[in-house]
């Protein structure tokens, strides 16, 4: 009986091993071959799961290169920088090379620019290097409708840009400082992973926004092309011989990735917030 058992127990191995094989030999693709997409799409409100993918795929040894597929306007600073972080650590480990959509622009851009090459096709909407912050004024209307607020704070600009009343000149003085900081930590950025002196990039980042032509000739992107163009260079720049197997993890809808994505997004919609974000709006 232990035999038999010892028996079966080997020839399931087999079958394993076998039906592994020929997986592999129908694919015609030799393992290391492969090549991770990542995609970064719409508004950039949340940094975890797209670093989650990159890093991954930084670390997966059958993953030989990395493609970034950008098509967003941009989005919230702190979870921009995260990705920026995030692709430069994978670009010193494996080639990462961006795909660009209809538009990768300001937040777009920036989580762009540490990528090993930028692809856009011609019509792309790009650069918007730039900072912006919204703060909603209903003073106005409260005052229509006879309401007014009662604050009480420990300290003088604790209540700075507040929706409920205008902005002084020294409040004013004071958030147009903090803009400026993370305005230069943008360029500075950009001219570290795109290696341009900043003050070249100085003077292309007053946010205006180039086509993926223009972004060509300012070294803003390196080459036109589509995603299957990144694809081949991908391949090219990781030494892949013959067909890549392009891989790319299934959308996750999960209850905590919707509370932690959607509602935030939504409630924001509702109630009006101070906004500083790296986004282009046309």
């Amino acid at each position: 009986m232990k035999k038999i058992v010892i028996f079966l127990l080997v020839l399931l191995v087999i079958l394993l091993v076998l039906s592994a094989t020929i997986a592999v030999l129908q694919k015609n693709v030799p393992l290391g071959e492969k090549i991770g997409v990542v995609r970064v799409e719409g508004p950039i409100l949340d940094s975890k799961n797209t670093v989650d993918e990159i890093e991954d795929y930084a670390k997966n040894q059958s993953v030989r290169a990395i493609v970034l597929r950008v098509d967003s306007p941009g989005g919230a600073v702190a979870p921009s920088q995260e990705i920026y972080e995030e692709v430069r650590k994978a670009a010193a480990k494996k080639k990462v090379v961006v795909s660009m959509g209809s538009v990768a622009a300001s937040g777009g851009y920036y989580i762009s620019a540490p990528a090993s090459r930028i692809l856009a096709n011609p019509g792309t909407l790009t650069g918007s290097i730039g900072v912006i912050m919204e703060i909603p004024n209903i003073e106005g209307l409260m005052s229509k409708v006879g309401l007014k607020t009662e604050v009480i704070k420990s300290g003088r600009h604790k209540d700075m840009a507040s929706i409920f009343r205008g902005i002084g000149p020294e409040e004013r003085a004071i958030l147009q400082n903090v803009l400026d900081d993370v305005h230069d930590q943008f360029t500075q950025a950009v001219a570290d992973a795109r290696n341009i002196p900043l003050a070249e990039v100085q003077k292309l980042s007053d946010g205006r926004v180039f086509t993926g032509r223009q972004a060509v000739d300012i070294k803003l992107v390196d080459e036109l092309g589509s995603f299957e163009d990144a694809v081949k260079v991908a391949a090219k720049l990781a030494g892949i011989e013959g067909e890549p197997t392009v891989v790319e993890k299934k959308e996750k809808t999960s209850l905590i990735d919707f509370l932690r994505g959607e509602l935030p997004k939504q409630l924001s919609d509702v109630f009006p917030t101070v906004k500083l974000k790296y986004v282009f709006a046309p």
